[in-house]
């Protein structure tokens, strides 16, 4: 025999259609959206702990980020250490601005303003992740060329004590002919990655003849925060273990310094510049709402705060990657 127990509710629901009871006062969307922040902000937060973790185990031979983020738009040879990244924070910081604008707009029913706040923010959004990539692609194409030895170490060049470019000291001509490794003229399964400019033969004559340039140790003094600049006796003796050209920065070689934080440069800042991606195609979708009057015949708003919870989320999360890869 089976018991009907009716539970009193004195009339109310939980969420029954935003007229029953509202934990925290939050409609069910917002409650949910709060959930999904406070999940992805533990993500991101084991990412940034990983990442301080591997740091601090590395210091000795981390990359220093004034010597690796020095390219402005617009301004080649120009060393402007962080500027851009500056500039990149600075932009994300204004959209946030304008969505809270926006949600301000949409609280007073102002269908017009809400509309202009949320082009700028897209807009905003567009050009920070626009950014993002070409530092991406500054990153990967390098700035100055290295040389890694067998002991997976990376050694710089320099002169007058300032990090100087491959091309500004190597002459001569390749001797080893090397050719580009394609399937059709090697093994069929595998390609290889582009050939470097320069041979280690080369930078070894080439360092070997100018008594200008000295070899920098991708370790740092600890007293001076400087990497180590060798002489010219222990630098031959470390190119002497050259095993590869390096060009660039990616998953396997790193140009900078120790590959790991190339690793976590790539995933930390992609997974941060998909969160913004995301950010800026959900905005448009609800910038295209706001304008064919969808949220007015709904009488609120709520959908415009929502996605603004999201998108200061997203540039809280800036702020910390800012302070962790930039400026620590």
């Amino acid at each position: 025999m089976e018991a009907n127990i009716a539970i009193p509710t004195d009339g109310k629901e939980t969420w029954n259609g935003g007229g029953g009871i509202k934990p925290l006062g939050a409609s069910y969307g917002k409650m949910m959206m709060w959930f999904f922040i406070v999940s992805d902000a533990l993500t991101f937060s084991g990412f940034l702990a990983a990442y301080g973790l591997t740091r601090f185990k590395f210091i000795d031979s981390w990359p220093i980020a004034d010597e690796v983020f020095t390219h402005f738009p617009f301004l080649h040879g120009v060393h402007a250490p962080m500027y851009y990244v500056a500039l990149m924070t600075f932009i994300l910081i204004v959209s946030s601005v304008t969505m809270v604008l926006a949600v301000d707009a949409g609280h007073q029913m102002k269908q017009k303003k809400v509309a202009w706040y949320m082009f700028a923010t897209i807009i905003f959004g567009i050009i920070f992740v626009g950014s993002q990539a070409w530092e991406w692609k500054n990153f990967i194409s390098g700035s100055y060329g290295a040389v890694k030895t067998t002991e997976g170490r990376i050694l710089q060049f320099v002169k007058d004590g300032h990090q100087i470019a491959l091309s500004d000291f190597v002459v001569g001509e390749r001797t080893d002919q090397r050719v580009q490794h394609e399937r059709q003229n090697g093994l069929w399964f595998e390609k290889e990655g582009s050939v470097s400019s320069y041979s280690v033969a080369q930078i070894q004559d080439s360092y070997k003849n100018n008594s200008e340039i000295q070899v920098r140790s991708q370790l740092i003094d600890p007293a001076t925060k400087q990497k180590i600049i060798l002489s010219r006796e222990d630098g031959m003796a470390q190119l002497a273990k050259s095993k590869m050209v390096v060009e660039g920065a990616n998953l396997h070689v790193n140009e900078y310094g120790n590959t790991i934080f190339a690793d976590f440069f790539f995933f930390i800042t992609g997974f941060h510049g998909f969160h913004v991606l995301s950010g800026i195609i959900i905005n448009i979708i609800i910038f295209f709402n706001v304008i064919l009057g969808t949220y007015e015949r709904r009488g609120h708003y709520e959908m415009v705060e929502k996605v603004g919870l999201y998108w200061h989320f997203v540039d809280l999360v800036w702020v910390f990657v800012f302070t962790f890869f930039y400026l620590v």
